[in-house]
């Protein structure tokens, strides 16, 4: 059950479909949020069953293939007791520290959202380095909205996965950890891969219809979309995680996620080059 010591003014949002081997672990670190709201894309397994429990509030979502999609349909058409929203996944995980350093930036008047750093587990054990993980996932209600992508009758996700939030205003950092332990296993991890590739691929293609995207892009989403379809690039990837940014020092989880990465990024190039030939 939820902390009676419930005082963070921060509407946390659980996008779910099917987590019921993640979801417990998740919501019994979010006692110091003031209100939990779990979307649910109709889950057959027990992640309501879990919600409940928890004594959460879940609202159900059906994708139409049309904008908006999962997360932005939150913030556009349900009403939030709560001056900010942090999305988080089903498989992050909070501690108090994060707590503290969120309680902490809740004073600030000037900022209307904060990039969030993630501790990647793979193979069970923790990524310490390697390519740092970060999104920018809490924000003032009011003041933000995911990237709106033209995908009707493209995409088959159904939620916001690439498409970063478009703050206004000052943005600022949070830099204790979130810990991201999927317990769903290699298979999972592969299978999610897969279904991002065909995504990242269309998207490719789209792009050079909508020049006007690139004006929100990050630097590192910039680089990647100019280079994505380069024979180089998932070598470079591969290099650049795995020596320059020293994640052989993660041992074998940190080779074999840096070779996983680096196959996901060609087979994006394969798609795009396979999607180039179609008439």
């Amino acid at each position: 059950m939820r902390s009676n010591s419930v005082y963070l003014p921060i509407t946390v949002v659980v996008p779910v479909k099917n987590e019921a081997a993640n979801l417990a672990r998740c919501l019994e670190r979010l006692g110091r949020f003031a209100e939990i709201v779990l979307i649910d894309s109709g889950s057959t397994d027990r992640t309501s069953e879990i919600a409940q429990e928890f004594g959460v509030r879940v609202v159900e979502f059906e994708w139409d293939g049309h904008y908006p999609k999962k997360r932005n349909w939150f913030l556009l058409n349900n009403t939030i007791k709560q001056p900010w929203v942090l999305f988080l996944d089903a498989d992050e995980i909070v501690d108090e520290a994060f707590c503290e350093a969120v309680a902490n930036v809740m004073q600030d008047q000037i900022k209307n959202g904060f990039w969030l750093s993630y501790t990647n587990y793979f193979l069970g054990k923790p990524l310490r380095h390697g390519l740092a993980q970060r999104k920018l996932a809490l924000f003032r209600v009011g003041k933000a909205l995911y990237e709106k992508i033209d995908e009707d009758g493209w995409s088959q996700l159904d939620m916001e996965i690439h498409e970063h939030p478009i703050v206004e205003g000052e943005v600022g950092e949070i830099t204790s950890p979130i810990d991201h332990r999927d317990y769903k296993g290699l298979g999972k991890f592969i299978e999610r891969h897969r279904d991002y590739a065909l995504w990242e691929a269309r998207r490719y293609a789209k792009l050079h219809d909508n020049p006007t995207a690139w004006k929100h892009f990050t630097s590192r989403q910039s680089f990647k979309y100019r280079h994505l379809a380069k024979w180089w690039y998932p070598w470079f990837y591969f290099l650049f995680v795995y020596v320059a940014k020293l994640g052989l020092l993660d041992g074998g989880p940190g080779f074999h996620y840096a070779f996983y990465k680096a196959w996901y990024f060609q087979t994006i190039r394969l798609l795009i080059k396979e999607q180039s030939k179609s008439p």
